[in-house]
């Protein structure tokens, strides 16, 4: 059969709605109407080509499927078996849970989740394309909560520019904005995830200032030069409650000026700590925002990133999908995923055109992400792993960039730490163990310079021995992804 075009997948997948009985027929018949060979179902229906855990409530086929029948929450079994060790060791597209009256699906490629009634299946169809050999051209669906954010500061870029001419006319005054900027993007996420008490930057913010923002400057002066400072008693006692930081995030010198707040600019940066900045993917909102500081750049917004699927492309030939293949192979064993452990805690990732750093944070969230599964895994063959594996083998050291805009370095190292603490937080749900961000240990491994004439080998430092990957998307004229193994 060739391939069938979106309008014979939705008149094959409309069937399906409206039945007046589901089972488990109904992922055969999902799997047949996207065009999967009627022979490789016939043995998915009958158990040799399935690789579930559990047959008796599970259907799974490598690179396609897992499929999972409940009585329970539907959303809340999917939410664990998408991360399960199942599901990573068999590169599971997508994974879908049902209790026969609610679907939740997951495209475990782009993260995307949905739910809907089984009946509307025909009004979803779209969803599992990639079945059909159709992929998302780019994947935006993360990006709405990014572009808002975005733009959100973009405004404010722009009024701490007028009420500070000159700031940009020398390299000094860039710089310093540019690290202003590192650490509102910090300390924004940091109220809404925890890192933080809740909104206690912006209610601090707008309860200890004049709303003409005469004292903006002064007052966020003295809150970074306390979010640098280990000891309580050091601190003013406004700002005790806030917690000691490191990293060399909010270190103060004649250096990191604060800019000259006006009114607007105050209000600006109060209404931006309102929105919710949990859901901001470091991924993209690194390269999102770095277009907002850049002049001309403001009209490609949202689009001149690499999406999360083309940077997949590119992490797993080169080494995700083989370090997978090995998870597969040592499943049984814990000796063999102790060496897994141990490789994979020691692998360096070096982009030398690094920008915000996206390619470095995905490579670091799916090394974390089948670190937990192989955890997970261990755990199941013995109890004693939960215990032995308290914290994270995988450091954000081991993560090397060059790029050549001082703005984008700052970024990419703050990329790697937001997306450190995110994967804390999975570690935490999945473990029951809290690894907390702060104090930051990390200081980072992105530096400034010109990738032609920087010498690689001393940007990221490489043994014999050592297993390192060189991947990313330089800024050529015709770009390209790549990555390579040396």
């Amino acid at each position: 059969m060739g391939k069938l075009s979106l309008k014979a997948v939705e008149d094959r997948v409309a069937p399906l709605a409206g039945r007046d009985i589901y089972d488990r027929e109904f992922i055969f018949d999902l799997l047949l109407a996207y065009g999967k060979p009627q022979g490789n179902v016939t043995r998915l229906r009958n158990g040799s080509l399935s690789v579930a855990v559990d047959p008796s409530t599970e259907v799974a086929q490598k690179n396609v499927v897992y499929f999972k029948e409940t009585t329970g929450d539907p959303l809340a079994v999917a939410d664990e078996l998408k991360t399960s060790p199942a599901v990573v060791r068999y590169s599971t597209r997508f994974v879908i849970v049902t209790d026969y009256a609610e679907v939740v699906a997951t495209d475990t490629k782009t993260g995307e989740t949905i739910g809907f009634p089984i009946h509307e299946i025909d009004q979803h169809f779209t969803f599992f394309l990639p079945w059909a050999g159709m992929e998302k051209a780019q994947y935006v669906a993360e990006a709405h909560a990014d572009v808002k954010a975005a733009e959100r500061m973009g405004k404010l870029f722009d009024e701490l520019l007028g009420a500070n001419p000159g700031m940009l006319d020398t390299a000094g005054g860039r710089h310093a904005l540019n690290i202003f900027f590192t650490r509102l993007l910090f300390c924004f996420f940091a109220e809404d995830t925890g890192i933080f008490a809740d909104n206690q930057f912006t209610n601090a913010v707008g309860s200890h200032t004049q709303t003409d923002g005469s004292d903006v400057a002064e007052f966020l002066t003295d809150l970074f030069t306390s979010l640098d400072t280990e000891r309580v008693e050091d601190k003013p006692k406004h700002l005790t409650a806030f917690p000691y930081v490191n990293g060399r995030l909010f270190t103060m010198s004649a250096e990191h000026v604060v800019p000259r707040f006006t009114k607007k600019a105050r209000e600006l940066l109060v209404e931006s700590g309102t929105l919710i900045w949990r859901e901001i993917n470091p991924d993209i909102f690194g390269s999102m925002f770095q277009a907002i500081v850049t002049p001309g750049r403001r009209s490609d917004l949202g689009q001149h990133y690499t999406s999360v699927p083309n940077i997949l492309k590119t992490i797993e030939p080169l080494f995700l999908d083989g370090l997978k293949d090995q998870f597969g192979a040592g499943f049984g064993s814990a000796k063999k995923l102790e060496a897994l452990l141990t490789r994979i805690s020691e692998i360096k990732v070096f982009d030398p055109a690094c920008g915000s750093g996206n390619f470095l944070v995905i490579a670091y969230k799916e090394l974390r992400r089948l670190e937990h599964a192989i955890l997970e895994r261990l755990a199941d063959l013995d109890q004693r792993h939960q215990v032995l594996y308290a914290e994270s083998k995988i450091s954000i050291e081991n993560f090397f960039g060059i790029e050549i805009d001082d703005f984008a370095v700052e970024v990419a190292i703050l990329s790697l730490w937001i997306a450190k603490h995110q994967m804390n937080s999975e570690f935490k749900d999945k473990f029951g163990v809290s690894i907390p961000l702060i104090p930051l240990k990390e200081t980072g491994q992105i530096q400034q310079g010109n990738a032609i004439t920087s010498d690689w080998f001393v940007a990221c430092s490489n043994g014999i021995s050592d297993e390192t990957y060189v991947l990313g998307n330089p800024p050529y004229l015709a770009r390209i992804v790549h990555g390579a193994r040396v």
